[in-house]
Formats: structure tokens, C-alpha cells, sequence
């Protein structure tokens, strides 16, 4: 299989190198040339599969320059590793009638991004011995706060590797912070920045494409990669969950084979539904893919309309990795129902960044709202649903997984539509403590320790606090460094003593 780029479809590549490079060279995002499929039969058989195996039979259908042998390496070492507290690894857990969630945050930093992020440095590490031997990888992210944690703790003590994280200081939870600021490794650097995640993620696109810092890099042998979803690396193993969702609702049968269902993905930079679109593409059964916004509601408005406009207020809100107005893996998305036009797709894009807005004609409207419906939830119904949802059925859910719950009623009363839905939850409610607290109990005192607060959640709900984030407590702070987005450039000159 060959990867093109979004913005000049010239560019051919096998998947090792655009998970080395993360980005390709004019800014464009790769992209397969062509998706595989898998038959009605082949989906049913997964579901006799654990999830290892099911990695393995998605991962070949398009890292198709990796031996077996090296797939199979990768998958064990990121979901077999004890990594992960349960051995479904994204177990679903139904809520109510035809309602389930999948949960996605499992893994060490308790958020869906490790999905991803355990196999990602595994990838790269056999892709970048196939392209780039002997180059040390220097992995830059912005992070709205769970891409960050997940990332570090990939890619800690990897070798041949450093990786260097920027996060919007005001824009993460306490125990985001907490836990980017505790990072162990000798290999790892973070550093908060004045501004929003859009700002973060400007910045280092522009660092990414910057002749002189590329030259510099260069001259110390080192290159760029990414961690974030523009990664493709990052991608395709979040392509899996969903496979194994519709696999786990066939075991239970809860389905028959060939029954069509909804997702519910809450979602900032479009990188978690965009993977549910190729799954549906690649032939898994999918009624609508239903996109869940907070009070950032610049994707629901174009699913709607077809215009994407980020002029507008940025809040930030109690969902803070989905408080994001520059959705950078719709891009993808609209290289997919353009017809791969990739003169079009750059144009989108330069309007975006000069002029903060472009619209899509009808067609490409059309096509988008064939698969998508999209709805958005302020913070004000995102603590009611956190609360009625477990008065009602004794589910415990984070901000931003309730924000799905919230547009999926919302969509469910709307349309009258009953087909089988999964939610995608995306992080323990924990990571949110003090949010999830006050949605419970309203106008309770905020303790002042992070720690307290986990544990006044836990006694009041009875639902187990995971022990990645018990064990933060009495952790030394190693990363305090804060800078402008005009200076990040000489704060990863500076981590990189170059």
C-alpha cells in the first residue's frame, strides 16, 4: 500500500515513511492511495479474536512494507505488555437499552490517546530503521492534554528517540498538568505556552516546516516526527477499537451480522471519528457517525452547513481536549469526499489559515452529511448529564464523554433513530476529578489537594480511582518552563541543545 499527501497527490510513499516523517514535505497529511475492505464474513470472524489478533488482521491491510513478523512484535508490545487494566483492552459496557460505551482509557495514562500512543513509538521504531538508520527522532506534540501524557509515556527511554511536548498552560486539568509535569524519562521535555491548543498547534506545524530549523536538525542528525493524529502512525490504530466494538456487540449478541450502528465521538481535532469514517469505508456496518462538540462548536456548524469558520469566541470549558477551533485531521475527511482533489484541499487550507474560514460546495456537503450528524453540549449540560446519567444507571462518565451522551439524547430525540449505539468514552472520569465532583455534588467546597478531590469522588461514587493516577501523588515536579508561541522555535533549539 502507497500513501499519498492532501496537498500534492505527486507524493507516493510506502507507510514507513510517512510514519517517519509524520507530515509530508508542503504541509499536506498522507493519506492511503486506497482503503483496504474487509467482507461482511471477515468482520464476523474477529469476533473470536482477542484484541491483539484483531490489531494484527487491520495493521497488515495497511502497513503493508512491515513483516509479520514485526506487526506481530508491535501489537503484543503495545496491548500485551500488562499495559493495559483490562483484558479486552477497550472493553464495551452497556448503559441502557440499545446505549453502550466503549471504553478507551485503559492504558497507563487512563485516556483513549494510548490506544495509540503504546503502539506508535513501536512503529516508528521499525519504520524509522527501514528509512531514517542511524538518525535520532525527535517526536514534537501539542497537546490539549491527554496526547501530551500518552506520548511521554510512549516514547519514554525509547531509543534513538527524544520527544518534546508544548500544552496551553491555562487550557488542561490539574491532573493533565500533573501528570506532563511528573514525566519520568531521560528522554522527554514539556513545556507550557501562553496561549490555546490552536495556538500549540500552529506553532509547531510552523516549526515542523521551517527550512532553517529542518537544516539545523539536519546538521545533528536528528529529523522531526509527530505524535499528534496528523501522524498517520498515530491514525491507524485507532481504526481497530471500532472493528473490535462492532466484533464484542456480535459476541453479546447484541447484533447480527450486518446490522448497521451508530457512533458517538467526542471529538476536538477530528482525528477519533475520522478513524470510525474509514473503518465504515473499509465495510464495517455504520449507520451515522454522530460528532459530539463542546461549547467549541466550529465542527458541528460545518457538518451543518458546510462552512468552516473559526472567527469566533474560543472557551475553555470543562472538556478541555476537545477546546479546539482548527480541526486538523478534517483535512483528511475532505480529501476523502473531494475525490482526492488536492488543488482544492490546498486551497481550503490556505483560506483557513489567512482568512479563518472556507466553505465546501454542496456536493461535498452532501457527501459529508450521508455519514455524519453533529450536535454540541455547553458545560452547563455537561455536568447535568454527568449527574443523570449515574443517578439513573450508576455509569460514571468524564466531561468529555458526557458531552457525547449529551448530543447522543439530543440526536436520539431529533431523529427517533433506535439503531445500537456506542459512545466512545474517552478518559476516566478522574482526569477531570474536580468537574466530575461538582456536576455530583453542586456547589460542594473544592479541595484544595488534587488528591483529595480523587478521593472524595471515589467515596461518593464507589467507582475505583485508577491507579495510574493514584500513583502521581508525591511525584517530584520536573517541568516548569512556560514560554510565548514566538518562542517555541528557541525553546526546542534550547531541549535540543542545538
Amino acid at each position: 500500500m502507497k500513501y499519498t499527501s492532501t496537498r500534492d497527490k505527486g507524493v507516493s510513499v510506502d507507510s514507513a515513511v510517512a510514519i517517519t516523517a509524520g507530515i509530508s514535505a508542503e504541509g499536506g497529511l498522507f493519506v492511503p492511495l486506497a482503503l483496504p475492505t474487509l467482507s461482511l464474513e471477515e468482520i464476523g470472524s474477529l469476533a473470536k479474536l482477542d484484541y491483539i489478533e484483531k490489531a494484527k488482521k487491520i495493521l497488515k491491510l495497511f502497513l503493508t512494507d512491515f513483516t509479520e513478523e514485526e506487526i506481530d512484535a508491535c501489537a503484543k508490545g503495545a496491548y500485551g505488555s500488562g499495559s493495559f487494566s483490562d483484558e479486552k483492552v477497550a472493553p464495551l459496557v452497556k448503559i441502557k437499552d440499545s446505549l453502550h460505551v466503549l471504553e478507551l482509557w485503559k492504558g497507563p495514562t487512563s485516556a483513549f490517546k494510548d490506544m495509540a500512543l503504546q503502539i506508535l513509538p513501536h512503529l516508528l521504531s521499525v519504520a524509522s530503521k527501514k528509512t531514517a538508520p542511524g538518525i535520532e527522532i525527535v517526536i514534537l506534540v501539542a497537546t490539549s492534554g491527554d496526547t501530551g501524557k500518552a506520548a511521554l509515556e510512549g516514547f519514554k527511554d525509547v531509543e534513538g528517540t527524544k520527544i518534546l511536548v508544548f500544552y496551553p498552560d491555562e487550557g488542561v486539568s490539574p491532573m493533565q498538568k500533573l501528570q506532563m509535569a511528573t514525566q519520568e524519562g531521560a528522554n522527554v521535555s514539556v513545556c507550557s505556552i501562553e496561549g490555546n491548543f490552536d495556538d500549540a498547534q500552529s506553532g509547531v506545524k510552523r516549526i515542523f516546516t521551517d527550512p532553517t530549523i529542518k537544516e539545523k536538525l539536519s546538521r545533528g542528525n536528528k529529523m522531526f516526527s509527530s505524535a499528534n493524529s496528523i501522524n498517520w502512525g498515530r491514525l491507524v490504530p485507532q481504526i481497530i477499537y471500532y472493528f473490535a466494538a462492532y466484533a464484542e456487540l456480535l459476541e453479546k449478541a447484541e447484533i447480527k451480522l450486518g446490522d448497521k450502528i451508530n457512533f458517538v465521538v467526542p471529538t476536538g481535532n477530528f482525528g477519533n471519528i475520522l478513524a470510525a469514517y474509514y473503518a465504515k469505508e473499509m465495510g464495517l456496518p455504520v449507520n451515522k457517525l454522530i460528532c459530539a462538540s463542546n461549547a467549541n462548536n466550529v465542527l458541528t456548524d460545518f457538518i451543518n452547513t458546510g462552512l468552516y469558520d473559526r472567527r469566533r469566541d474560543f472557551y475553555a470549558t470543562s472538556s478541555p481536549s476537545m477546546d479546539i477551533l482548527i480541526s486538523s485531521n478534517l483535512e483528511r475527511l475532505l480529501f476523502a469526499l473531494s475525490g482526492e482533489d488536492d488543488t482544492l484541499i490546498s486551497g481550503l487550507m490556505k483560506d483557513l489559515n489567512e482568512k479563518g474560514f472556507y466553505e465546501v460546495d454542496k456536493n461535498i456537503l452532501n457527501r459529508l452529511q450521508e455519514s455524519f450528524a453533529a450536535g454540541f453540549c455547553d458545560d452547563e449540560k455537561t455536568k447535568k448529564t454527568i449527574a443523570s446519567v449515574f443517578d439513573s444507571t450508576g455509569y460514571l462518565s468524564d466531561t468529555h464523554t458526557a458531552v457525547a451522551l449529551s448530543v447522543y439524547e439530543q440526536y436520539k430525540n431529533e431523529t427517533g433513530d433506535n439503531t445500537v449505539s456506542v459512545v466512545a468514552s474517552t478518559a476516566s472520569p478522574y482526569k477531570f476529578g474536580a468537574s466530575v465532583l461538582e456536576a455530583l455534588k453542586p456547589g460542594a467546597e473544592r479541595a484544595e489537594d488534587e488528591f483529595e478531590q480523587l478521593e472524595k469522588l471515589e467515596e461518593l461514587t464507589g467507582v475505583p480511582c485508577p491507579k495510574p493516577l493514584k500513583d502521581i501523588k508525591g511525584k517530584p515536579v520536573r517541568f516548569k518552563q512556560n514560554c510565548k508561541v514566538d518562542e517555541m522555535p528557541a525553546v526546542v533549539m534550547e531541549m535540543l541543545e542545538i
